[in-house]
């Protein structure tokens, strides 16, 4: 387990070393694929989210798949079609794009909702089906999303149970100064990601995904979960609350970030950093919050305020 937390130590090294100013994300992004989840990331274009994605592939040693959405994409680029072959006399499957171990879904928000529930089954199932036959991806599969904020030209709001597949919604946001300004001294013929070097396996990888399993969490943090959960299903200021999978994706996020801190159990800190990330996308505001200016995250921080914390004991 030590081996395999240095080597994840040494992933999240090379990623920042690529995405300067950024290390919470990058934290948070590791602990969702060590938790077998996928990513969503909202952003404005040009913040890096291509080169996390790629920076990360890169690092684990990964097959990395890149697919720019627009709205003529089509389903059978991503799960792949049959072909006619001459020579054999027969149709010969062709691999879609969905056939590796990070997919890159860029701008997802911006194509058709056939070609988006042709990528819904695959993030669930890691299998996709096709003329009736039904494949699995390669392991880990593990699916990077973005979306352009809503209102942008071309794009039209996510299916919720879409949404809800992803493990964490975050935001990279502008880099600070200091770090942009890294970003233009070192600007130069090769792009920040030629220098991340892999210094993982995918096989190792899924190792360390199952060393999470052995992270041990107390009945209190697991009612502290529920508590935080539930507290969204009967706010004045959301509409739609969180489902029972918001409750298992904080269990395993939360396994997994202790992990990445070093240690053998969860502590109600690890559940209120993930928390944001992990309800954001799950939660719809009702017409009051809207009135009254709230977003997303200052409800979740105003639930985080109100449920009780528990206690651990000194240090915990």
């Amino acid at each position: 387990m030590l081996e395999h937390l240095k080597t994840a130590e040494e992933v999240l090294q090379q990623v920042s070393g690529a995405v300067l100013g950024k290390d919470d994300q990058i934290k948070t992004i590791m602990a969702a694929f060590l938790a077998g989840g996928h990513v969503l990331l909202e952003d404005i274009p040009g913040v890096g989210k291509t080169t996390l994605a790629m920076s990360f592939a890169g690092a684990m040693g990964l097959n990395c798949k890149r697919v720019q959405f627009t709205p003529d994409v089509m389903p059978s680029d991503l799960t792949g079609f049959s072909v006619y072959s001459r020579e054999n006399d027969k149709f010969v499957y062709q691999e879609g794009a969905v056939f590796c171990n990070l997919l890159l879904a860029d701008e997802i928000n911006r194509t058709s909702p056939k070609t988006q529930s042709a990528l819904l089954e695959v993030m669930e199932e890691r299998k996709v089906s096709v003329e009736g036959v039904t494949r699995e991806v390669p392991s880990p599969f593990l699916v990077i999303a973005t979306q352009n904020p809503l209102g942008s030209i071309g794009t039209q709001a996510l299916p919720e149970a879409q949404t809800d597949r992803f493990m964490v919604n975050l935001s990279l946001g502008y880099p600070d100064e200091k770090s942009e300004l890294e970003i233009a001294r070192t600007v130069g013929k090769y792009s920040r990601t030629e220098s991340v070097h892999a210094v993982c396996t995918p096989e190792i990888f899924c190792e360390m995904q199952d060393d999470i399993h052995n992270i041990f969490i107390k009945d209190e943090i697991y009612n502290y979960i529920l508590q935080l959960v539930c507290a969204t299903r009967n706010h004045d200021y959301i509409e739609h609350g969180a489902s029972p999978r918001a409750t298992i994706s904080m269990v395993r996020m939360s396994k997994a970030y202790a992990w990445l801190c070093g240690r053998g159990y969860v502590i109600p800190s690890d559940v209120q950093t993930l928390l944001p990330g992990v309800l954001r996308h799950r939660i719809s505001l009702s017409a009051t919050a809207k009135m009254n200016g709230a977003g997303r995250d200052d409800v979740i921080a105003s639930i985080i305020k109100n449920v009780r914390t528990p206690y651990m004991g000194a240090g915990k």
